[in-house]
């Protein structure tokens, strides 16, 4: 397996679970220009390579994410005087970002995110393609582009409400305040908040390795269900499972997890 190196990210794996680290500590893993289509290459290989199960999405050094760096700004517009091609620019240049992002959702395996400390802005609309969300104790979250006087554009807004309270989403998208870990996780955001940096990964990644000794296809299965019946009415979900069990169900897998459970081991799985 040769694992591609970015210069925003750095990337590891281990017993089948992939870290994706975001690695400009001296910046609080602020967004650059270089990180947005990094993020898209980064897990669109993680999808496709067959040896990586689980991903864990952390961030190095003291922050986990400072959200957009702001000198991206500038160059978002284009260099044309018509300000209808300027619009133009930067819609595409918005579209672009939204897909960097959604990389991370439409990855097939499950991403495990790990946050400490700063998750704001860009930070949160990152974690809000997440399957799963752990924090340590420091950790807290902001949508600040209000702050700015824009509004946030590539994925918070549509996202959040389907992960915690309506009215809650609009609070932090109306007014900028911060939630605590504390209130992420009694909200739901959150599935648990641990004392700190160390604990959060150490327990961040047992998780993901159970998660990584289940049947890949089936944890793979689950994901597409999930995601689709989100956006979904509960009957083409139901169609969609059908449809996907009648093609996709492995019977070696089936078999291997009934015995393994029979014989109350570990069953093992083809990648």
């Amino acid at each position: 397996m040769n694992i591609p190196e970015f210069t925003t990210l750095a990337v590891s794996v281990d017993e089948q679970v992939a870290t994706v680290a975001l690695n400009r500590p001296d910046k609080a893993n602020s967004m650059s220009e270089a990180m947005w289509p990094e993020l898209q290459a980064c897990f669109e290989w993680l999808d496709a390579e067959p040896t990586v199960r689980v991903v864990i999405l952390a961030g190095n050094g003291k922050h986990f994410c400072a959200g957009l760096d702001l000198t991206m700004f500038s160059g978002l517009g284009g260099n044309s005087s018509d300000p209808a091609r300027q619009a133009e620019t930067l819609r595409r240049n918005v579209l672009r970002m939204q897909d960097n992002l959604s990389a991370i959702e439409k990855c097939r395996k499950p991403v495990l995110a790990a946050i400490h400390n700063t998750c704001i802005g860009g930070g949160v609309d990152l974690v809000c393609c997440c399957d799963m969300r752990y924090a340590s104790a420091d950790a807290w979250f902001a949508i600040r582009e209000i702050d700015i006087g824009m509004t946030a554009d590539v994925g918070t807004l549509q996202r959040l409400p389907k992960l915690i309270p309506d009215g809650i989403t609009r609070e932090l998208a109306y007014t900028g305040r911060t939630m605590e870990a504390t209130e992420a996780r009694e909200v739901g955001f959150i599935n648990r908040v641990y004392e700190d940096r160390e604990t959060l990964l150490r327990e961040v990644t047992a998780i993901a390795r159970d998660i990584a000794g289940k049947s890949p296809l089936a944890v793979r299965g689950s994901k597409e269900m999930l995601v689709y019946s989100r956006d979904h009415s509960v009957q083409d979900g139901l169609n969609h499972i059908a449809t996907w069990n009648a093609g996709m169900m492995s019977q070696a897998d089936l078999l291997a997890g009934i015995q393994a459970q029979a014989e109350k081991q570990q069953a093992h799985y083809e990648d």
